[in-house]
């Protein structure tokens, strides 16, 4: 049956992996919780969950290598390499930034830059696919613009604000109660308005200490879903944050560090927009594409951009090409060939 080849996306809300063969034809598919040590609680048994998923059925034996991309991929290496060999695995696993397979799994341009804005939020410039630069990528409390959590914790703030009066009364404020509260608005009319911020903070607080700041991330869809229907508040939330990740994106990919001789890297290649607040059709997305749409084109190596594929197939790419010799086409015919088959097919 030939050598195997794993790659696994872990972001942090949903990991993903999937297992090829050499040709590129994915043999399997497997899919856990997040895998993100800042933001979720056991992030190496999802690994190991999504692993053993995709490799149901398969010969463990024949596995080849294996790449996982991973936020803080430098501290990552030791939870992987547990899963990997309680997975039965032989070797050892590379590990990469997950912007880095966000790119891979969408492009088989060597060069390029990447946004990434779901649980948390990340823009990389790419070369000779190796990450040399990035922005943002902070984790939750110290970065992360724009991202789900980001967006879910001003929710939260903007209702509580409305709540004991420093702002503008918001459709937020209903909407954060039924989601963390199960509360409509008949409930909430027979509540005090502090009674009311009280509960919530401390749901929140709840919330965060069982299923770690990821959670606030849940709140992210709710809030396009306000905006969407006119709400000033929910609108003036996605309008920064859209502006926020559009200077990540221009960070990274107007000002290329500079090579080894003193000489700067192009700012060529595709944009790849990844993560699911900028991949779906949300309103953020719609405020990111707008500002970056100058940059949108026909031809992707011309620096035009586009919606991310397969981030575990982009690693399945990057973990084929390193058990090939340079420059050997069989790479690329197997890139292709792994992100043409889309999630799901």
């Amino acid at each position: 049956m030939g050598a195997l080849f794993v790659g696994v996306d872990g972001g942090g809300t949903s990991t993903r992996c999937v297992v090829a063969r050499q040709s590129g034809e994915i043999a399997g598919r497997g899919r856990a919780g997040g895998a993100n040590a800042v933001s979720v609680a056991d992030p190496a048994a999802n690994l190991l969950a999504a692993l053993l998923a995709a490799l149901d059925g398969l010969d463990h034996s024949r596995v080849a290598g294996g790449v996982f991309g991973l936020a803080g991929a430098e501290a990552m290496g030791g939870l992987a390499e547990r899963a990997w060999k309680e997975a039965g695995l032989p070797g050892r696993p590379t590990v990469v930034p997950d912007m880095l397979v966000a790119f891979t799994g969408t492009t088989t341009q060597p060069d390029g830059t990447v946004l990434v804005a779901g649980t948390g939020a990340v823009g990389a410039h790419v070369h000779d696919w190796r990450v040399v630069r990035r922005a943002d990528g902070w984790g939750w409390l110290l970065g992360d613009e724009g991202s789900g959590v980001w967006i879910g914790r001003r929710a939260v703030a903007a209702a509580l604000t409305a709540l004991d009066g420093r702002a503008a009364p918001t459709a937020l404020v209903d909407d954060v109660a039924a989601a963390i509260l199960g509360e409509g608005t008949g409930d909430r009319d027979r509540r005090d308005s502090a009674e009311l911020a009280r509960t919530i903070v401390a749901a929140v607080y709840a919330r965060v200490a069982e299923s770690g700041p990821a959670w606030l991330a849940t709140l992210a869809p709710m809030t396009d879903a306000a905006a969407a229907n006119g709400d000033p508040v929910a609108r003036e939330i996605l309008r920064e944050g859209a502006a926020l990740l559009c200077r990540t994106a221009r960070a990274v990919r107007s000002e290329p560090p500079p090579r080894a001789n003193g000489t700067d890297l192009p700012a060529s290649g595709p944009l790849v927009l990844a993560g699911s607040l900028l991949t779906e059709p949300t309103v953020l997305a719609g405020l990111v594409r707008a500002e970056l749409g100058e940059q949108a084109g026909a031809d992707p190596a011309s620096g035009g951009w586009l919606l991310a594929g397969d981030g575990a197939a982009g690693a399945a790419a990057l973990a084929l090409r390193a058990a090939l010799p340079a420059g050997d086409p069989r790479a690329l015919d197997a890139h292709r060939r792994l992100i043409a088959q889309r999630l799901g097919s």
